[in-house]
C-alpha cells in the first residue's frame, strides 16, 4: 500500500539510525593502534590478502558488528555498518602514518624546522604527503603536547575515532535488500527494504519500499546506474545515485594551448590564454578573462554578519537557560530561541546555497572558455600549499567562506567531461612576482597611483597590469613550463609540485571580439521598421510639473473653457505649500526600478555577475563533447 512521504523519511531515519549507532559501537572497539596494524598490514592471519570491499575484509578479520539487545539486524544491514566503519579506518591510516613520521622526527622548534629537519621528516613521511597536511599535522600534535606535558604515545591516543556520518551505503548490500532498475529516460525505480520501527524485533517488522527517483538531464541514455546511497534531510528522502559513464582520460602532457586562472576575492576567477614560445618562453594573448562576483561576495557578507548576529544572540539565550537551571527560561524567551534557531538554519542554508551555485557558475563559464579557446588545460593556483598569515578575523572569516573548494571540484568534474585536464600549480610567489622577468612586483593602488594598495602591479621592466591578470599569467606560465612534472596524488587529482618559472611575453596581435549578431541595416530601400515607445515614468501625470503637483491643490481645477495666464510655466525647484506644516517636494520624477541589461554583465547566474563573453570557434576540438556548449554569446 502507498506510504505518505513523511511516513517513508521516518523509516529511512529508522535504517540509518540502526547503521550509524551498529557502525559507530564497531568503530570505537577496534579504535586501538595494534588494530590498525593488523589492517595496515592488508593480510589476514593465513597471510592472504585482504578484499579491497570493506566489510569482507572486516569479515575476514574477525571483526563484525554486534546487534543490540532485542533488535534483529539483517546481515545486509550489518555489511553497511562494517563498510562504513571499514572506510572510515582506511581513512585514519594515511593520518597515522604522517603523525608517526612527525611524531619520529620531532624537532627543537616544531613551528620553524631546519633543513635538515625537513630532509629527515620529508625521509620517514609517506609519497605525496603536501605541506599543507604536515602543518596541520604538527599543530595537532602541539596542541596535546600543551595540554599534556608530552608528545602523544600514538595515533589513537592523539585522535578519538571519527564520526560516523548519518547515511546508508546500500552498494555494500545485494538484491536481498535493494534493487535499482531504469524504467525510462528519466526516471528510474528503487525497491528497498525499510524497518516500520526504530528497533525492529524480526524479520516481520522489515518491508519493501517503492521509491521512483527522477533522472536529471545530466544522466544520459547510455549511463549505468549504480547502487544509490540514502540519507535523510530536512524532512525528506535523499537518493545520492552515482552513474558511470564511459571516457577517455585526458592527457597530462603535451599541451600547446592552455587557460591559466587565479582565484580572487571580488574577481572571482581571472583567467588567460598561454602558449608555448621558443627559447622556453610562454607566449600570451594578452586579453584577459573575468568572472566578477563582486555582487554576490557583498551579499554572502551580508549574510555571514546576519548568521553571526543570530548566533550571538542565541549563545546568550542558551547561557541565560543554562545559568537559571531545572527552571529554564519563560515561555515568551523559549519561543525567541526557536525562532532564532529556524532564522539561523535558514540563514545558514542561504549562503550554502548560494556559494554552491555560485561555484558551479563559475566552474561553467571557465570551462566554456577553455573549450571556446580550443584549450586543452586549465592550469589553476594550489591554495592548500599557503597560509596568509597576519591577516585580520574578518579577512580570514571571508577567504573561510568563500565556494573556491566547491568551485575546483566542479572545474575538474566539467574539465572530466569535456576532455580537458585540470592541474593544479604551486601558488607561492604568483601574486608577488612579475610574469616577464620574474622580480619582486610592487602592489600599488592604480597605474597613475602609486599608494601602496593591492589591485595593480608595477615592476621594474615595464610590466604594469592588474594584480590577478598578472597572476594568472605566471600560473599559466608554471604550468605550460612544468607538465613534465605532472602527477596525479591519492584522490587523481592532477597537480605540478615543482615551480618552474619562464617568462611570459605577448603576441602582438589583434584583440578578438566577441560574436555579435549582425547589425541592423539603417538603408532607406524599404520602409523605416516601428520601434516601441518609450515608456512613462511612473507617477508622472502629462501637462503637470512637479511644482504643479505640489500646489494643485490649492489652485482650481483646470478646465477647457479657461485660459492659462500669460508667462512661463513655474519650474521652481522645490514649493513650500502654504499651512500649518511646510512640506518639500522634490522635482526629480519618480525613478524606475534598476534593472542590469545582459549585454553590459555579459553571460552569468545572476544579475549581479559580470563575465567575460565567449568568442566564436569556427570549428570543433578533437576529443570534444558534441553540442554540449554554446560557442557563441547572443546578446
Amino acid at each position: 500500500m502507498p506510504v505518505t512521504r513523511r511516513l517513508l523519511a521516518e523509516r529511512a531515519e529508522h535504517l540509518t539510525a540502526l547503521v550509524q549507532r551498529a557502525a559507530t559501537e564497531l568503530l570505537a572497539r577496534l579504535w586501538t593502534d595494534a588494530n590498525l596494524d593488523v589492517l595496515a598490514a592488508g593480510v589476514d592471519a593465513t597471510d592472504r590478502k585482504l578484499p579491497s570491499k570493506g566489510w569482507m575484509a572486516l569479515r575476514r578479520l574477525g571483526w563484525t558488528v554486534t546487534a543490540a539487545p532485542g533488535v534483529r539486524l539483517p546481515d545486509r544491514v550489518a555489511r553497511i555498518a562494517e563498510e562504513e566503519a571499514a572506510r572510515a579506518l582506511r581513512l585514519s591510516l594515511h593520518r597515522r602514518a604522517v603523525t608517526a613520521a612527525i611524531i619520529s622526527t620531532w624537532p627543537a622548534d616544531p613551528r620553524k624546522r631546519t633543513a635538515e629537519e625537513w630532509v629527515l621528516l620529508r625521509a620517514c613521511l609517506p609519497a605525496g604527503t603536501d605541506r599543507a597536511t604536515i602543518r596541520n599535522r604538527t599543530r595537532q600534535v602541539i596542541a596535546f603536547a600543551s595540554g599534556h606535558g608530552r608528545l602523544p604515545s600514538g595515533f589513537t591516543e592523539l585522535e578519538t575515532p571519527p564520526r560516523i556520518a548519518g547515511q546508508v551505503l546500500l552498494a555494500a548490500a545485494d538484491r536481498q535488500l535493494v534493487r535499482l532498475q531504469r524504467t525510462g529516460e528519466r526516471a528510474a525505480q528503487l525497491w528497498v527494504q525499510l524497518p516500520v520501527m526504530a528497533d525492529p524485533a524480526s524479520y516481520r517488522d522489515w518491508t519493501w519500499h517503492d521509491i521512483t527517483v527522477p533522472l536529471p538531464p545530466t544522466v544520459s541514455e547510455q549511463a549505468a546506474l549504480c547502487t544509490p546511497t540514502l540519507r535523510v534531510r530536512d524532512g525528506s528522502v535523499r537518493v545520492d545515485l552515482p552513474f558511470q559513464t564511459p571516457m577517455v582520460p585526458a592527457p597530462l602532457t603535451g599541451h600547446r594551448r592552455a587557460i591559466g586562472a587565479d582565484w580572487g576575492y571580488n574577481t572571482l576567477l581571472t583567467a588567460v590564454i598561454a602558449e608555448p614560445g621558443p627559447d622556453d618562453t610562454v607566449i600570451s594573448y594578452g586579453r584577459p578573462l573575468r568572472f566578477d562576483a563582486t555582487g554576490i561576495s557583498r551579499k554572502l557578507d551580508r549574510l555571514r554578519l546576519h548568521r553571526e548576529h543570530l548566533k550571538t544572540r542565541i549563545s546568550h539565550l542558551q547561557k541565560l537557560a543554562a545559568g537559571r537551571g531545572p527552571a529554564g527560561l519563560d515561555p515568551a524567551t523559549k519561543s525567541k530561541l526557536e525562532l532564532l534557531d529556524i532564522e539561523h538554519a535558514h540563514v545558514c542554508a542561504r549562503i550554502r546555497h548560494l556559494g554552491h551555485t555560485l561555484a558551479w557558475a563559475g566552474a561553467r563559464w571557465l570551462i566554456d572558455q577553455a573549450h571556446t579557446a580550443g584549450a586543452t588545460v586549465v592550469y589553476l593556483e594550489d591554495l592548500t600549499t599557503m597560509e596568509a598569515p597576519g591577516s585580520s578575523r574578518a579577512w580570514n572569516r571571508r577567504l573561510s567562506g568563500a565556494t573556491r573548494g566547491i568551485l575546483a571540484d566542479a572545474v575538474r568534474h566539467l574539465g572530466a567531461k569535456e576532455h580537458i585536464t585540470v592541474v593544479t600549480v604551486p601558488a607561492r610567489g604568483t601574486s608577488s612576482g612579475c610574469p616577464r622577468c620574474g622580480q619582486t612586483l610592487r602592489h600599488v593602488k592604480a597605474p597613475d597611483n602609486h599608494k601602496p594598495a593591492n589591485p595593480w602591479a608595477l615592476c621594474s621592466c615595464g610590466h604594469s597590469a592588474d594584480r590577478d591578470f598578472s597572476a594568472a599569467l605566471r600560473i599559466a606560465a608554471r604550468g605550460i613550463a612544468g607538465q613534465q612534472h605532472t602527477a596525479r596524488n591519492r584522490a587523481g587529482e592532477a597537480g605540478i609540485r615543482t615551480t618552474v618559472d619562464v617568462p611570459v611575453h605577448r603576441r602582438l596581435a589583434a584583440t578578438p571580439r566577441p560574436a555579435s549578431p549582425p547589425r541592423p541595416c539603417r538603408d532607406k530601400h524599404r520602409p523605416t521598421p516601428p520601434r516601441p515607445r518609450r515608456r512613462k515614468a511612473p507617477g508622472r501625470v502629462p501637462g503637470f510639473t512637479p511644482a504643479a503637483h505640489a500646489t494643485a491643490g490649492s489652485r482650481p481645477a483646470p478646465s477647457g473653457a479657461v485660459q492659462r495666464p500669460a508667462g512661463r510655466t513655474p519650474q521652481n525647484l522645490t514649493v513650500q505649500v502654504p499651512g500649518p506644516a511646510a512640506h518639500t517636494f522634490s522635482s526629480n520624477p519618480l525613478q524606475a526600478r534598476h534593472r542590469v541589461r545582459g549585454a553590459v554583465l555579459g553571460r552569468g547566474f545572476h544579475h549581479h555577475v559580470t563575465s567575460t563573453p565567449l568568442l566564436q570557434r569556427r570549428g570543433p576540438r578533437s576529443g570534444e563533447t558534441p553540442g554540449s556548449h554554446r560557442t557563441a554569446q547572443k546578446n
